[in-house]
């Protein structure tokens, strides 16, 4: 029985594509994070190698070098074709245009935040079980019926404070400047 695991892989022994992934999985993911713009592509560049890899098991020569040699050579080689492809795309938008959307993309995270923060001032506006059940929604990420459960109240009555703060926030934000009755005689 062959001892390394890709003169496993190349006599079709089923186990040894597990063994080589596990034996070199780590080798290959961080020599495609290193290369890859986003954890996608290296995930992409990943299953592109083992497939390289396991086709030519088969031309793996203990006396040329080690098993890990072999496979970063196909890694690096695999990842070179991938970085010159994507070089090759040219770029579409000009460079006059990137700069303003950078500088809307802070304006707009500028604005977000401000609205958020106007959000949160209002939702002090609603009633103590209105402003619980959304602070469980919009802070907690729980579901309806999640809510439920962690309050003890039936589900229609859950959707019911939703539904009503909701309704009750947004009327509040339409206000100008958030400013309502209640705000102003204080």
């Amino acid at each position: 029985m062959p001892e390394c695991v890709l003169d496993r892989v190349a006599a079709g022994e089923s186990s040894a594509v597990d063994d080589c992934m596990s034996q070199y999985g780590g080798l290959v993911w961080s020599l495609a994070r290193r290369f890859c713009p986003d954890r996608t592509d290296a995930e992409d560049a990943v299953q592109e190698i083992f497939i390289e890899v396991w086709r030519n098991a088969g031309r793996f020569d203990a006396a040329i070098g080690s098993e890990s040699t072999f496979v970063t050579m196909i890694a690096r080689r695999r990842l070179i074709d991938r970085y010159r492809k994507r070089s090759r795309t040219p770029e579409t938008s000009p460079v006059f245009e990137d700069a303003v959307a950078c500088d809307n993309e802070q304006v707009d995270r500028a604005e977000i935040r401000e609205e958020a923060a106007r959000a949160r001032r209002q939702m002090q506006r609603l009633r103590p079980e209105e402003r619980r059940v959304l602070e469980l929604s919009i802070d907690g990420g729980l579901s309806q019926s999640q809510i439920a459960e962690a309050t003890n109240l039936p589900l229609g009555t859950v959707k019911t404070h939703a539904r009503r703060g909701l309704m009750r926030l947004r009327r509040l934000l339409g206000e100008p400047s958030g400013i309502g009755p209640e705000e102003t005689r204080a």
